[in-house]
């Protein structure tokens, strides 16, 4: 695996409680980052991930916030940089997910899916790019989904799709956007993560992906040698295509 030194970095991993946000935030701790665990409600488990995190050596703290508000955005960042300094490495990791069929779908739960996928990518990124732009220095890096590439329609969760789709778009346009202020934006998207709620029939090289697997490409975006690479969707899936499972 690849394994840059991350150390005197500040990491933020949305979502970072339980889940991929949990293991991906361990991974930068494991590679000397400083990192601050976000949650929403799950706040014992984001202390048990503090305290994890803090085993390596590497200082951790635990911030509470809604993504999708502005306000518990901003103080957010205000508190990691209080706590930690400002944000150099940002993943957007948090999204709800609702595998059901769209008119089965509530509107409070569709707006939900697009709210906490997009508008959460949004808000956040915005707030870590004054202090990025000011020191010449940052990397964001969102969790996508696969289908965003392959152009899958699909009647079940399909507000989950249309969202990561905005994601990836989203992500093109903030790398282009800073390709002169020192900063990369990039995206990893999964197909089906090992430790998902919903398995289809078959899985692509008879496994699902692992939380390493993400990492992996995760940790290529961080490296020192990645900085001319934005804007890149790298698929971790398998090579899964629509029709063939």
């Amino acid at each position: 695996m690849i394994e840059p030194d991350l150390a005197g970095q500040v990491a933020l991993v949305t979502g970072s409680a339980k889940g991929i946000g949990r293991d991906l935030l361990l991974t930068l701790a494991d590679r000397g980052a400083d990192v601050a665990v976000h949650y929403r409600s799950s706040d014992d488990a984001a202390a048990e991930v503090a305290r994890e995190a803090s085993k390596r050596g590497v200082r951790a703290t635990v911030v509470q916030a809604d993504v999708t508000e502005p306000d518990q955005v901003a103080a957010l960042f205000e508190t990691v940089e209080a706590e930690l300094g400002a944000v150099d490495i940002l993943v957007n990791n948090v999204g709800a997910f609702a595998p059901r069929h769209w008119e089965a779908i509530d509107f409070e739960t569709w707006n939900t899916v697009l709210e906490t996928n997009l508008n959460g990518t949004y808000l956040c990124s915005k707030a870590a790019l004054p202090a990025m732009r000011e020191q010449e220095y940052g990397r964001i890096v969102n969790v996508g989904y696969a289908s965003s590439e392959k152009g899958l329609v699909n009647t079940q969760n399909f507000p989950y799709f249309a969202a990561k789709s905005g994601v990836l778009m989203f992500t093109r346009m903030l790398a282009a956007d800073t390709q002169h202020d020192g900063i990369t934006v990039n995206a990893v998207s999964p197909y089906v993560v090992e430790n998902s709620d919903e398995f289809p029939a078959e899985a692509p090289r008879g496994r699902w992906a692992s939380t390493d697997d993400l990492a992996q490409v995760l940790l290529f975006f961080l490296d020192p040698d990645s900085g001319y690479i934005s804007g890149q969707n790298v698929e971790v899936d398998g090579g899964w295509l629509p029709e063939t499972v």
